[in-house]
C-alpha cells in the first residue's frame, strides 16, 4: 500500500488488483471539480455519477481557487472540501483528492495562485523556499478536512502533483510534507504518463488515454498517441498527454511505458470527453469515448478512471481563472466554461456517453471480482500499427478456466470497414473453443464483451455472442446480455456436449437447464442499449428508461423527463418487465425563445487575434465586445421557476459565444458545431433578468481546427460565419418511484 503507516483495515492492494475484505474489486472513478460547481449541485451530480456506475469521485484542489490572495484561504461555499467529501460518502462514493500543489486541469498557472507563480522560488522542486509555500497549502487543506483525510478517515487516495516526469525525489518530499500536515490515505498515487520516473514503491502509478486532444497544433493530423487507444495493447503510457507543456521541461523519454511489477495497471485520466481550446476544438462522440474505455478493460485495467466525468464552470475572476496564452501556457481555453463534452455536461445534462459507459460499469460491478483475477492476453495475429484497418482488434481476459472476449471495431476520423467472416479460437487450460458456430461479419462500431466458459447457477455457458451486462440474483439467477447490432446472438451451453442455440433478442429470458442447475439468460435487443440502467443501491435492479434516472441509497428512483416519464423494471421471479409506479412531482414544459437582435456583428472581423508558439490566440474581451453580435433572449415566465430547472438550448454557429444575465457573463463557448446547453438556475436567471447572447463571427479561413461537420459549414460561409439556428427553453419534469411499505 506504498507505506506501513496509512493502512486501512479491510483494504489491500496486490500487483493485480485492489481488494476489500478479501474480495477483488475494479474501482471506477470519475473526475468532477467541486470548486467548478455550485454547492447546491454537488449532491445531484454525485447521484448522477452513481447512476452511471461510478464508485469513486476524484477531484483536484486548485490552490488558486482557495487562496487567490495570500493569507486569505477560503473553504466556504462551493470551496468547502470537507462538506464535499461528506456528500460523496453519503452518496456511496469513495474519494480521491488530487492535492497538487501543481494540478493543471486547464486552470490559470496550473492551479498556482499568482502570488505563488510570481514567488522567487524554483517551482515544483525541493527548493526550501518553495517547500515552505507548499507546507502552508497542505496545512490549510488538512485543517479544512478536519480528520477526514487520515488512515481511519473517509478519503481513499491522495494524488501528489500532476505530470511531474523527472523528479521522483520531489514526490517523496511532497508525500512527507502531506503526512506531516496531517493528510493521509491508504493509497498515494501519481501520474505515470509521459515516461514519468516515479519513486518505486511510494506511489501507485496511474495512466491515461485520450482518443483526441486539444493540445496538438491546429494543422496536426490525428496523432498516433491518440490512435493507439483504439487498439488492445499492454503498453499503458500515453506520451502525448501534456506533451505541449513538456516542451519547456526535460522530456524523459526513457521512462517506463508499462506498469511497475509492484502495482496493477490503473488509470485516472481516460478521456470522458475533451476540452475545447481556441485553436483546436475536438468533439469526441459517445462511441469514441466508450471504445477507449472498453479497450483498457480488455488490456487488463484494474482501475477505470475518467477525466472529466462531470463538467463545470470556472470561477469568475477579473484576470480569468483559465489556462491562457497570457499566462505563458500553450493553449487559450474558454474563460468560463469547462463542459469538456463530459458524460455529465456543464448544465447537468447527460451526454450519450453516459449510457455507453454505464453499461461497461454495470459489467464491472457484477463481474469485476472475477475479472480482476483474469490477466489480459493478446492474440497471435495483431494489427501491424495504428494505420492497420484490416486486422481485427480483440483481446481475452481469462484465468485459464473462464474469461471474457473483448472486441473493438471502431475509431474516429478514418472509419473502419465491415470486417468479414470473423471467428475466434481460444485455448484455455483444459479446452479449446471456436466461436461463433459460423463466421460472422463485424460491423464498424462494434464493442463486444462475450463470456467464455462462464458458470452461473450451476450452468456453464461455453460462450455467447452477445455482450455481458449484469447478473441479477434470484432463485434462478438471470444473466443479462445485450445483442450486438448486426451480429445474431448465439448461446453455447456446455453440458455433456456443447449445444449451440440461436436466440432472438427480446424482453423475455430463455431458460437454460442442465443437471447442474438452471440459468435465465435475458438477451436485450441492441436498440434497447441506450435505455439500460442498473441500480446497485438497495439490491441490484435492471431498469429500462429513455429518461434520466438517479436514485438514493435505498435505491428509490427519481426520474427527470422532458415528456411523460416511464421506467420499467425487470422482475427475475416473474421473468418479465413491469412499469414502476411513479408519482409526478413537477411536470415538464417547453417553449421557443424570442430572439431580438440588439446589434449586428461587424461586417468584417480580424482573421486572427495573435499567436503564441504558432497557435491562434482567442480574442480579448475588448475585441469581443467591439465585433460580436448581441441578441436579447425573451424567455417564458415559467423559465424562472426553479422547480422546472430550466435549460436553454442554443443552436448556433460562429467563433466565440458568451451568455450574459443582467450584463454579467455566466458561461461561454468556442463553437465546435455542438448544441450549447445552459442551466438557467445555475446562471442566476430570475423573472426580471435580462438575458443577452453575444456571438463573434468566425472568418472562413481562420487558422483553427474544427470537427468535420463544423468545418464543412464554415468553408461554405460568405467570408465569415455567425448564425442562430434556434433557441428553445426546456423545463424537465420530475417523478419519484412509489415504494411499497
Amino acid at each position: 500500500m506504498s507505506n506501513d503507516e496509512d493502512i486501512r483495515p479491510g483494504l489491500s492492494l496486490t500487483n493485480r488488483y485492489l481488494s476489500r475484505h478479501g474480495v477483488p474489486v475494479i474501482p471506477v472513478s470519475g473526475e468532477l471539480h467541486f470548486s467548478r460547481l455550485p454547492r447546491e449541485r454537488w449532491a445531484e451530480r454525485l447521484r448522477q455519477m452513481r447512476a452511471g456506475g461510478i464508485t469513486v469521485a476524484a477531484t483536484y484542489l486548485f490552490w488558486i481557487h482557495h487562496v487567490e490572495r495570500r493569507g486569505q484561504a477560503r473553504f466556504d461555499g462551493n470551496l468547502d472540501v470537507a462538506a464535499f467529501v461528506d456528500h460523496c460518502v453519503e452518496s456511496g462514493l469513495d474519494v480521491v483528492l488530487r492535492i497538487g500543489p501543481w494540478c493543471h486541469g486547464e486552470v490559470r498557472n496550473g492551479g498556482f495562485p499568482d502570488w505563488v507563480q510570481q514567488a522567487p522560488v524554483r517551482h515544483r522542486t525541493d527548493d526550501p523556499a518553495y517547500l515552505e509555500l507548499v507546507r502552508g497549502w497542505f496545512g490549510q487543506i488538512a485543517g479544512a478536512l478536519d480528520g477526514r483525510c487520515s488512515p481511519d478517515g473517509t478519503v481513499l487516495g491522495i494524488q501528489l502533483e500532476n505530470e511531474l516526469y523527472d523528479q521522483p525525489e520531489h514526490l517523496v518530499t511532497l508525500k512527507r510534507l502531506a503526512r506531516q500536515a496531517g493528510l493521509a490515505a491508504p493509497l498515494w498515487t501519481a501520474t505515470a504518463w509521459g515516461g514519468a520516473h516515479l519513486p518505486e514503491g511510494e506511489v501507485l502509478p496511474l495512466y491515461g488515454g485520450y482518443g483526441d486532444g486539444f493540445w496538438v497544433d491546429a494543422d496536426a493530423p490525428w496523432d498516433p498517441t491518440f490512435r493507439d487507444h483504439y487498439f488492445f495493447s499492454h503498453v499503458w503510457d500515453d506520451p502525448g498527454i501534456g506533451a505541449d507543456l513538456r516542451r519547456a521541461q526535460s522530456d524523459p523519454a526513457d521512462g517506463p511505458r508499462t506498469p511497475s511489477e509492484l502495482f496493477p495497471p490503473a488509470t485516472c485520466e481516460l478521456g470522458g470527453g475533451m476540452a475545447t481550446a481556441y485553436h483546436r476544438r475536438p468533439r469526441p462522440t459517445a462511441l469514441d469515448v466508450a471504445t477507449v474505455a472498453h479497450c483498457k478493460i480488455g488490456n487488463g485495467s484494474a482501475w477505470q478512471g475518467y477525466y472529466m466525468y462531470a463538467g463545470g464552470t470556472n470561477p469568475s475572476a477579473e484576470q480569468g481563472m483559465q489556462e491562457s496564452h497570457a499566462t505563458g501556457y500553450p493553449n487559450d481555453m474558454p474563460r468560463l466554461s469547462y463542459d469538456f463534452h463530459a458524460p455529465i455536461g456543464e448544465a447537468g445534462t447527460l451526454a450519450p456517453s453516459h449510457a455507453e459507459l454505464r453499461r461497461q460499469h454495470a459489467f464491472l460491478a457484477a463481474f469485476g471480482g472475477r475479472l480482476a483475477e483474469m490477466p489480459s492476453s493478446l492474440p497471435d495475429v495483431r494489427p501491424a500499427g495504428v494505420g492497420d484497418d484490416r486486422t481485427l482488434r480483440w483481446a481475452l481476459r481469462s484465468d485459464g478456466r473462464s474469461g471474457f472476449l473483448f472486441l473493438a471495431w471502431h475509431q474516429p476520423h478514418f472509419p473502419l470497414p465491415t470486417y468479414g467472416r470473423a471467428r475466434f479460437r481460444i485455448t484455455l487450460d483444459d479446452v479449446e473453443l471456436v466461436l461463433p458456430s459460423r463466421p460472422v461479419d463485424v460491423p464498424a462500431g462494434t464493442l463486444a464483451r462475450w463470456p467464455v466458459t462462464l458458470t452461473l447457477g450451476g450452468v456453464t455457458l461455453a460462450w455467447a455472442t452477445a455482450s455481458v451486462l449484469t447478473l441479477l440474483p434470484g432463485a434462478v439467477p438471470t444473466l443479462v446480455l445485450i445483442a450486438e447490432a448486426g451480429i445474431a446472438p448465439e448461446l453455447a451451453v456446455d453440458a455433456a456436449d456443447v449445444t449451440v442455440r440461436a436466440v432472438t433478442p427480446a424482453l423475455k429470458p430463455v431458460r437454460l437447464a442442465t443437471a447442474g442447475g438452471a440459468l435465465d439468460v435475458l438477451v436485450l435487443p441492441d436498440d434497447a442499449a441506450g435505455s439500460v440502467w442498473v441500480c446497485e443501491d438497495g439490491g441490484r435492479r435492471l431498469l429500462l428508461s429513455e429518461d434520466e434516472l438517479r436514485w438514493d441509497a435505498s435505491g428509490r428512483v427519481t426520474v427527470k423527463a422532458v415528456g411523460t416519464p416511464r421506467v420499467r423494471g425487470y422482475d427475475p421471479a416473474a421473468r418479465c418487465f413491469a412499469d414502476l409506479p411513479l408519482v409526478v412531482v413537477a411536470g415538464p414544459a417547453a417553449g421557443d425563445v424570442i430572439v431580438e437582435e440588439r446589434r449586428p456583428a461587424s461586417a468584417t472581423v480580424p482573421l486572427g487575434y495573435g499567436k503564441h508558439d504558432g497557435r491562434a490566440s482567442a480574442p480579448g474581451p475588448e475585441v469581443f465586445d467591439q465585433h460580436a453580435a448581441v441578441y436579447r433572449l425573451g424567455l417564458p415566465d415559467w423559465a424562472a421557476d426553479p422547480a422546472h430547472d430550466a435549460l436553454l438550448e442554443i443552436d448556433w454557429a460562429g467563433d466565440v459565444g458568451e451568455l450574459r444575465v443582467d450584463g454579467r457573463p455566466v458561461t461561454d463557448r468556442f463553437w465546435d458545431g455542438s448544441r450549447w446547453l445552459v442551466n438557467l438556475v445555475d446562471a442566476g436567471y430570475r423573472a426580471d433578468s435580462e438575458v443577452t447572447l453575444h456571438l463573434l463571427p468566425l472568418p472562413a479561413t481562420a487558422p483553427i481546427s474544427l470537427p468535420r461537420d463544423a468545418h464543412d459549414r464554415l468553408i461554405t460561409a460568405d467570408g465569415q460565419l455567425v448564425a442562430i439556428d434556434g433557441v428553445r427553453v426546456l423545463g424537465r419534469g420530475t417523478a419519484v418511484e412509489i415504494q411499497a411499505m
